[in-house]
C-alpha cells in the first residue's frame, strides 16, 4: 500500500502516534505555549526575561530541528510555518544576548557606556515587537495547519527576573589566584592583535541603508563575525582559567574591567552573528521564485530589512567598533603594567640605516606584542611602535655617526628585535630584502 505523505493529508484528529501528525502536537506544544504569551502580554516589557527568552529560544530550536528533519523545507504547506519557526528562534536569542548584555552591564563598569544602555533598551524593543508582530501569524498557521492550540497557559510568574533582593556572601577570595603576568601579558597581547585585526571591518560613524547593503553580506557577514566571536570567547575563557576565576563583585578592578570588555564585545557579536544569519538566510534577495519567493516576502513584510540591518550595523556592530576600541588602550595600559622589560644594543642597519623597511620592521615586532618599546639616542626617546618616529631617529643616527643604538621596553619584543637586527634587519647591503628567521615569520 501506498504511503501517504504530509502534503497529501491533513492532520487528522486521531493521527497515529508515530505519525508526523500524530507528534507535530508534542513538538510544537512549547513553541506554542510561548507565543500565546507574547499574544497576550501587549507592551508589557516586564514579561519578556531572560528567562523567558531562553525558554522561547529552547522550544524554537527543538520545533525547527523537528520541522527540518519531516522535510518542512521541501514541502509547499508546511515551509511558512517553518520559516516563522525559524524567525522566531533567531529573534529570540538575539533577544537573550541582549538582555543577558542588559541585566549584566552595570557589572561590567566599562567607561562611556551610558548611551549604550539606551541604545540597547531600544534594540530589544525592536526585536520584541519583531517577536510581536509575528506570534500572531504564527497562532493562525498553526490553526490553518490543524495543529491543537496549547490549553495550559504559561503565567508570568514562570518567568522572573534574573536579579534579586540580595546576593551570595562573598568568601572566595580570588585576588592572587592565578594572576601570574605571563598570563595577563599573553591575554592581554592577544586581545590587542584581535583589535588590529578587527579594524577591516571598523567603523566609527554609523551607516546609511545603502552603506550597509553595500557591505553586507560581502564584507560583514556571519560567518567573518563567528570568526570574531570565537576569537573573543577564547580570550574570555582563559582569562577566567588563569588569570580571575571568581566574578565581577571585587578583586582588582582594573582586570576586572578588561574582562567586561571581553564580556560585552562577545555577546555583541553573537547578537549581531546571530541576525546576520537571519538576514542572509531569511531575508536577503537570493533570486529565489515561486514559494521561497513568496515566502521571503511574507518575512520581510513583518521584519523590515532595513530596521533589522539598522539594529544589527548600526547598534551591535557599531558598538562593537566603540568597545575595542576603548578597550585597546585599556589592555595596553595592563600590559605595560605587567610585562617583564629590559633592554638590548643592537647595531644599526649597515649601509642604509633605518630608512623604510627596517623602520617597518621594527615596529611591526613591536605592534606584535603590543608592549611598550622605545628607542633611546642619548636624553631623547623615540616610539619603536612608529615608523615615523623611528626614521625620525634615523636621522639623528646617522648626523651623529651612531654605530649602536639602546631599544628598552617589553622583553619579549627586545628578544625578535635582535634577531632582527642579526640579520641587518632584513636586508642586504644594497638594501634587497633577505629571508627573515622562523622566530619572525609572523612578519612575512
Amino acid at each position: 500500500m501506498q504511503q501517504r505523505s504530509k502534503s497529501q493529508s491533513e492532520l487528522s484528529d486521531s493521527p497515529l502516534p508515530d505519525s508526523f501528525a500524530g507528534k507535530i502536537g508534542i513538538f510544537s506544544h512549547d513553541f506554542l505555549k510561548c507565543c500565546l504569551y507574547i499574544a497576550d502580554t501587549g507592551q508589557r516589557a516586564s514579561h519578556f526575561t531572560q528567562k523567558f527568552y531562553s525558554t522561547l529560544a529552547s522550544a524554537s530550536t527543538l520545533l525547527e530541528d523537528f520541522l527540518d528533519y519531516n522535510g518542512a523545507k521541501n514541502n509547499k504547506n508546511w515551509y511558512y510555518f517553518r520559516e516563522l519557526t525559524a524567525a522566531i528562534r533567531h529573534i529570540g536569542l538575539a533577544s537573550n544576548f541582549q538582555k543577558h548584555i542588559s541585566n549584566r552591564i552595570v557589572h561590567y563598569d566599562l567607561p562611556d557606556s551610558s548611551d549604550f544602555q539606551t541604545e540597547g533598551e531600544a534594540a530589544l524593543q525592536f526585536l520584541k515587537n519583531c517577536l510581536q508582530k509575528m506570534a500572531p501569524i504564527v497562532l493562525g498557521e498553526a490553526q490553518r495547519l490543524n495543529i491543537r492550540l496549547p490549553e495550559d497557559c504559561i503565567r508570568e510568574a514562570d518567568f522572573p527576573s534574573i536579579q534579586t533582593a540580595d546576593s551570595l556572601e562573598f568568601d572566595i577570595d580570588d585576588e592572587d589566584k592565578g594572576q601570574q603576568k605571563q598570563n595577563i601579558v599573553k591575554i592581554a597581547s592577544e586581545f590587542l592583535n584581535l583589535i588590529k585585526n578587527f579594524d577591516q571591518i571598523k567603523f566609527y560613524e554609523r551607516y546609511s541603508f545603502q552603506e550597509i547593503i553595500a557591505i553586507v553580506p560581502d564584507k560583514v557577514n556571519e560567518v567573518e563575525i563567528r570568526r570574531y566571536e570565537m576569537l573573543v570567547h577564547n580570550l574570555q575563557s582563559s582569562f577566567d582559567t588563569y588569570v580571575i576565576h571568581g566574578g565581577f563583585r571585587f578583586g582588582n578592578r582594573r582586570l576586572k574591567q578588561l574582562r567586561g570588555f571581553f564580556s560585552v564585545v562577545f555577546h555583541l557579536l553573537q547578537m549581531v552573528g546571530r541576525l546576520l544569519h537571519f538576514y542572509e538566510r531569511h531575508l536577503y534577495e537570493a533570486g529565489y521564485k515561486n514559494t521561497y519567493k513568496k515566502v521571503h516576502d511574507q518575512l520581510c513584510a513583518l521584519i523590515p530589512p532595513e530596521q533589522l540591518l539598522d539594529c544589527t550595523i548600526n547598534y551591535g556592530l557599531y558598538s562593537v567598533c566603540h568597545f575595542l576600541s576603548l578597550g585597546r588602550e585599556h589592555a595596553r595600559l595592563i600590559l605595560n603594567e605587567n610585562i617583564e622589560r629590559g633592554s638590548i644594543r643592537v647595531g644599526v642597519p649597515q649601509k642604509l640605516g633605518f630608512h623604510a623597511r627596517p623602520s617597518l620592521l621594527v615596529a611591526k615586532i613591536v605592534q606584535h606584542y603590543g608592549g611598550q618599546v622605545e628607542l633611546v639616542l642619548g636624553e631623547d626617546r623615540f616610539d619603536a611602535s612608529s615608523v615615523l618616529d623611528i626614521q625620525w631617529a634615523g636621522g639623528k643616527i646617522q648626523k651623529e655617526n651612531l654605530k649602536e643604538v639602546l631599544f628598552e621596553g617589553d622583553a619579549r619584543t627586545l628578544t625578535d628585535i635582535e634577531i632582527l637586527a642579526g640579520v641587518n634587519y632584513g636586508e642586504d647591503l644594497m638594501g634587497k630584502g633577505v629571508p627573515l628567521p622562523k622566530e619572525l615569520k609572523y612578519l612575512r
